[in-house]
């Protein structure tokens, strides 16, 4: 920088000290070559004679190496094998290993193949989770590890549908087989229980001793539905097993269960399988239309019901998880709603009481079967008591059949017993004590008719009958004593009342029919008391018991008796005036024949003979029908002279009519029937009596003196029926020429008439007035 910046020559001063040093290395640098010269000069020469020397060892080197190479050729050789079977070697190792890390993977997959082969699915989906977890890993890189791991899923999905395939033909299976299933269990309930009930008789029997019953052990199992079949010889049993297993494959089941839970589809199998069994639980509890008709029908749809729950609860304890006990019990609220409203429905078309009971016996049998498996069955021992009802009244029907077949062949005569051996038959059959009959010699006749002891028997009959349906409801002694007194009240009540309402009523039935039909009611409604007696011995139950109730059949045929009376009583009027209807009086005629008149005549023998009839009826009811068709003669009688369409009665017709009313005191006063106290009856036609004697006698002073006075001669004599017969007398004085002569002679007679006649028109009107 000085150079250039001090001296405006300074540059040309500075070259011309460079060159000055420039010249002074150039000396020193000549110097030096000088120096080293002939040393150079002498390594020239040196080298020179050397390169001959180096020419041939040159030559030499050459040689030796050509020799050299020609000897390692075959060394070369070897060691190349060499080094190519080490590569081999390296490669087999190599390869063996690889091998070694494939063969399981091929063997595994060839052992799932196998197990496909052989349908072991469960195991298949096992060697499937080996092979993706521990095997294919370790060789994922190789192709063929890749076709593998792509057809893996195809076979999940393969066993799958195979599995459900299996489950499919398992749920058609178990339905084809549930009614043989049910059979099965419900016989094995059936033996068990009988087998208990001869237990606890035999430890009845045994009662107080130490009994070791080793033999007798009852083995349960909810798993397993199990058959006995017990054949004796001797004192050695065999018995024979049936499980579950041997009626259904379940393994379709398990297997599926358990390859969905491996393929983690657990919780979709479970609902499919819970929604097809509810599919086959509504078609299993689906009735055939025609159940109803006979006994087989109804037990083919409870065995199917039975085997459908006892499948359900053998799932339930063989699986985890597969059905749940909230999910039967479900499944049985349901399934016993439907069938409580089904047998409701179908046991309402049964008219055969049989039928019924066998209903009610497979409905039991059917209820402790599935009780034993844990369901509850309450609602189907309550269902039970309203076919009881039904069943009750499919007896009354058909007993107010046998009753009425009873009533009709019935002779309505006392059966005749020719000697003991048969009235010892008679006895036997009905609880008859007569000791007054029982001195009489043979042959002789008991009171009632061949229909009593029948009836009696029909009634016992029933309550066995009634009983059958009692047993198995797993009630006390006494509520069955209850239910049987109840149902053999409307037996007696209803049925049997109505069967002899019915029977009084027939047109057939006569009078001496209805004799025999009010002793036979006697006699029957004497005997209630040892229905009572024949229905606490059957139930054990005292009639001491407050709670007891008592048969109403005294009641019953109380009402027979008195509807009885009642049609003797209307058929006695009946009979009246049907000879009533026959009479054929003259009231114009001028004087009496002398005689009563003959229909008349023919009454009072029929009242006379049917009276005879009377004497094994009760006193009042004989006094009573007496009476009254003492009565009913009297007004017949009083209505015949008081007819409207009668305009005229001469004195004749009167005295005749009086000869007619004369022979009616008689027969009242004869005593048909025993009695009565006094004139009693005769006092049934008294109103007649006073007022012919009123018009025979002629006595109107007395009469209208005395009237409306206690102590008047004619005091039952009616002024307006006085009235009436009076003007008809009147009118047929007008009009009979022999009255023509009685007129001219006797006017002032004529005159007391009509003054009579005004006299007691207005003792009828002062009546009216009055009233």
């Amino acid at each position: 920088r000085s150079v250039y910046d001090d001296q405006p020559n300074a540059h040309q001063k500075f070259m011309e000290k460079l060159d000055a040093c420039i010249r002074n290395h150039d000396r020193e640098i000549e110097k030096m070559c000088n120096f080293h010269h002939q040393g150079f000069v002498d390594a020239i020469t040196e080298l020179l004679k050397v390169r001959a020397d180096a020419e041939k060892l040159k030559v030499q080197v050459t040689d030796t190496n050509r020799r050299l190479q020609d000897a390692g050729k075959e060394v070369i050789a070897q060691t190349e094998e060499i080094i190519r079977c080490r590569v081999q070697q390296r490669n087999i190792t190599t390869v063996v290993e690889k091998l070694q890390l494939c063969l399981p993977v091929l063997e595994m997959y060839s052992k799932l193949k196998e197990q496909m082969n052989v349908k072991r699915y469960y195991s298949a989906l096992k060697t499937m989770e080996q092979l993706e977890n521990l095997y294919l890993p370790r060789v994922s890189q190789y192709r063929f590890c890749q076709i593998m791991i792509e057809n893996l899923p195809k076979l999940r999905e393969e066993i799958k549908e195979i599995s459900m395939s299996d489950l499919k033909d398992f749920l058609e299976s178990i339905r084809k087989h549930s009614d043989r299933i049910g059979e099965t269990a419900m016989k094995q309930a059936q033996q068990q229980k009988t087998f208990s009930t001869t237990l606890q008789k035999q430890n009845n029997v045994n009662y107080g001793r130490n009994m070791h019953l080793g033999k007798g052990r009852i083995a349960e199992s909810k798993n397993e539905i199990t058959l006995k079949r017990t054949f004796e010889d001797d004192d050695e049993h065999e018995e024979e097993v049936l499980t579950a297993q041997d009626l259904v494959d379940f393994s379709p089941v398990y297997r599926c269960l358990h390859i969905y839970s491996v393929l983690g589809d657990g919780e979709i199998f479970e609902n499919y399988y819970r929604k097809q069994r509810r599919k086959q639980a509504r078609l299993v509890l689906q009735p055939q239309s025609s159940m109803h008709e006979t006994v087989e029908g109804y037990r083919r749809y409870f065995s199917q019901i039975v085997g459908f729950f006892v499948v359900e609860d053998h799932i339930l304890h063989v699986t985890q998880g597969l059905v749940t006990r909230t999910y039967t019990d479900e499944l049985w609220n349901m399934a016993l709603s439907k069938i409580i409203a089904v047998l409701r429905t179908h046991s309402s078309y049964c008219t055969d009481p049989d039928l019924v009971l066998e209903l009610k016996n497979l409905i039991v049998v059917f209820a402790d079967t599935l009780q034993g498996y844990g369901f509850p069955v309450n609602r189907l021992f309550d269902l039970l008591f309203e076919i009881r009802d039904q069943y009750n009244e499919t007896l009354l029907k058909k007993w107010s059949g046998l009753f009425r077949d009873i009533f009709e062949a019935d002779n309505y005569s006392p059966i005749p017993v020719a000697n003991e051996e048969e009235y010892k038959i008679v006895i036997s059959k009905f609880p008859f004590q007569d000791p007054e009959l029982d001195k009489q010699s043979f042959p002789k006749k008991l009171p009632m008719s061949q229909s009593v002891p029948q009836i009696y028997i029909q009634v016992k009959e029933f309550i066995y009958a009634s009983l059958k349906f009692s047993e198995s409801l797993h009630r006390s002694s006494t509520e069955i004593d209850d239910m049987l007194r109840k149902s053999t009240n409307l037996l007696l009540t209803r049925t049997l009342s109505s069967c002899l309402q019915n029977l009084i009523k027939k047109p057939h039935i006569g009078l001496t029919e209805l004799v025999q039909i009010i002793i036979n009611t006697t006699h029957l409604e004497q005997a209630c008391k040892y229905l009572e007696d024949f229905i606490s011995n059957i139930t054990n139950i005292s009639q001491l018991t407050v709670h007891t109730a008592r048969l109403y059949g005294l009641s019953t045929f109380k009402d027979a008796r008195h509807a009885a009376e009642g049609e003797i009583y209307t058929k006695l009027n009946q009979k009246i005036d049907e000879f009533i209807q026959i009479a054929d009086y003259d009231w114009t005629m001028s004087e009496s024949d002398g005689r009563a008149s003959g229909y008349l005549m023919d009454l009072i023998n029929f009242l006379r003979s049917t009276f005879q009839v009377f004497t094994h009826l009760p006193g009042k009811v004989a006094q009573t029908a007496c009476m009254s068709a003492c009565q009913h003669l009297s007004m017949s009688l009083m209505q015949m002279l008081l007819d409207s369409e009668l305009k005229q009665i001469s004195m004749g017709a009167i005295q005749q009519f009086n000869l007619d009313v004369i022979q009616c005191e008689l027969f009242a006063s004869s005593e048909p029937v025993p009695g009565f106290q006094g004139d009693t009856l005769q006092l049934a036609f008294i109103d007649l009596r006073q007022l012919l004697d009123l018009f025979m006698v002629w006595d109107w002073s007395t009469y209208l003196a005395d009237y409306g006075q206690a102590t008047s001669k004619y005091l039952r004599v009616n002024p307006s029926t006085a009235l009436t017969l009076l003007e008809k007398m009147k009118d047929s004085s007008k009009k009979n020429n022999i009255f023509a002569q009685f007129r001219k002679n006797d006017r002032d007679k004529q005159k007391l008439i009509e003054t009579v006649v005004k006299q007691l028109r207005s003792l009828v009107n002062g009546m009216s007035q009055h009233t």
